[in-house]
């Protein structure tokens, strides 16, 4: 049970919800936002006493049912309110290490996939496998180290330079570094001893003023991205149809990238597939 995370995400959940939309009168004399401990706990039918102490981090483990009825008061999401109950520890809880081996198939099919960026990202975003057209629109994944393969410190940390295009010129930027924080507070709800997660989050913390703002929101749930533009140096702008495919028993996704056949955007993609990250790099400079 992490009291402190646990305490932290029922108060932005809290200070969020209006007293209307839990069927509750405002009145004129809410000086804060969102609903008073004391509502929340009537409509959980639990005491006061005993939610305030969960959001001061001083409880014991509630029981799953109290979960229900707190999650049931704040109105939470699905997805929230298997976050909280994974916060309180009544949800499986993995306490070893994130993976970063990618099954041998999985890697057979990235070559496989015809006009098909596709790589594998880790719990943590780390980019850990590739095919040619990947690397060909995004970058040469090969020419950097593993820290440096990590999108999500590509998206909040990468200095900006001259020429460079940000987070590869993708036209969903802002909302990327949204969706990084919340899969990433999730992940280490999942694995709080790992120290490779938990010196991430850190990193991205301190040296991200926004990944901090977006952090202390505690948000767990995005929409999806669909489709997504890039700003590619030698083909232009690319519009591809995005699909995340979560692979559970090692907690990685394989991301793919296609467009639709025939399209203006194919032909991009396929070009890309001739030319490769070589001939990029030449083109690119010149």
């Amino acid at each position: 049970m992490d009291r402190r995370e646990l305490g932290a995400f029922l108060r932005s959940r809290r200070e969020r919800l209006a007293p209307q939309d839990a069927g509750l009168v405002a009145g004129s004399q809410r000086r804060t936002p969102g609903l008073r401990r004391e509502e929340v706990a009537v409509l959980a039918h639990i005491s006061t006493e005993y939610y305030v102490r969960l959001e001061q981090g001083r409880a014991p483990r509630p029981s799953a049912e109290v979960l229900a009825g707190i999650a049931a008061a704040l109105r939470l999401t699905d997805v929230e309110s298997a976050h909280l109950h994974l916060l309180a520890g009544t949800a499986p809880l993995r306490t070893g290490r994130h993976r970063r081996d990618v099954r041998p198939s999985i890697l057979a099919l990235l070559e496989r996939v015809p006009l098909t960026a596709g790589f594998v990202v880790s719990a943590t975003f780390e980019v850990l496998a590739w095919n040619d057209l990947a690397a060909a629109l995004m970058e040469d994944f090969a020419a950097l180290t593993p820290a440096e393969r990590n999108l999500a410190r590509a998206a909040f940390l990468r200095p900006a330079r001259a020429g460079d295009r940000p987070l590869y010129g993708v036209s969903d930027a802002s909302e990327f570094g949204l969706h990084v924080v919340l899969e990433l507070r999730a992940t280490l709800a999942r694995y709080p001893g790992d120290p490779a997660v938990v010196g991430l989050v850190e990193e991205l913390r301190a040296g991200s003023e926004q990944f901090a703002r977006l952090w202390e929101r505690h948000d767990v749930q995005a929409a999806p991205t669909l489709r997504k533009t890039f700003h590619h140096p030698v083909v232009g702008e690319v519009t591809v149809d995005c699909d995340s495919l979560a692979l559970t028993e090692r907690d990685q996704h394989l991301v793919l990238y296609t467009a639709s056949r025939g399209s203006r955007d194919a032909e991009a993609l396929a070009l890309l597939a001739v030319l490769g990250t070589e001939r990029i790099g030449v083109d690119s400079a010149t």
